[in-house]
């Protein structure tokens, strides 16, 4: 398989900030398609977003969650926003999601027809949708994965507990993974999960951390323009 695949991982949290943003997922899905035209293909995996918290913090309100719990909301929470991808990339896409990135020869079959995208989802309890993009990545050859979230830049710490944290436009992934541990937790507000991480060394990957709402600096990274975001390499 040649290497013209660019693997997105899809916040859900662009996908559903509180409602549907159909306007996002109106430019986005135009960006996809005319990128689709020169000749990219796109594996896109969608998180859960805020459907996935409003459902673990209602359970929370009830009875005491598991992890394993707290996972599976979060699991079908990302296949839900992931039908709705494949939904309006339908024309492009196959028919197909993806819930089992472990599987080499399925994930090629995803491009086997020409299709321009293949769409993913959460897979099981453990497994980060990050975890699961790379993944995808790394049994399809790519060697680049964007994540999407709501984030402009990777900092040093959290922003949101500490006034001095700092931005990080490059970093390697040695000091990047002194940032965020080895250990990933649902919910975890983190801008790549440290399981995740561990893989995207290991094989070399770059990881493209951007505010994915700025479609024109998302269409700047997919045309290797200037753009603003961190870069893990």
């Amino acid at each position: 398989m040649k290497n013209n695949i660019i693997v997105i991982s899809l916040g859900g949290s662009l996908i559903v900030p509180k409602q549907i943003d159909w306007q996002f997922l109106k430019k986005f899905r135009e960006l996809i398609i005319s990128e689709i035209a020169k000749g990219k293909r796109f594996a896109i995996i969608t998180g859960g977003g805020y459907t996935c918290r409003e459902y673990q913090q209602a359970a929370t309100k009830v009875t005491n969650l598991t992890k394993d719990d707290r996972d599976w909301l979060g699991i079908h929470t990302s296949r839900l926003n992931a039908h709705l991808i494949k939904t309006i990339f339908r024309k492009y896409a196959n028919p197909r999601i993806n819930k089992n990135p472990r599987t080499k020869e399925d994930l090629t079959k995803s491009f086997s027809k020409g299709e321009g995208i293949m769409v993913a989802a959460g897979w099981r309890p453990g497994w980060s949708t990050d975890y699961v993009a790379t993944i995808i990545a790394e049994r399809l050859g790519a060697k680049k994965l964007i994540n999407l979230s709501n984030i402009k830049y990777a900092c040093d710490k959290d922003p949101k507990k500490h006034k001095d944290a700092k931005i990080i436009k490059e970093i390697n992934w040695k000091n990047f993974r002194k940032i965020v541990g080895n250990v990933w937790d649902p919910g975890m507000n983190l801008p790549f999960d440290p399981v995740a991480s561990k893989l995207a060394e290991k094989i070399n990957l770059e990881v493209i951390i951007t505010e994915g709402k700025n479609i024109e600096n998302l269409r700047n990274i997919l045309e290797e323009k200037k753009f603003l975001g961190t870069v893990i390499k």
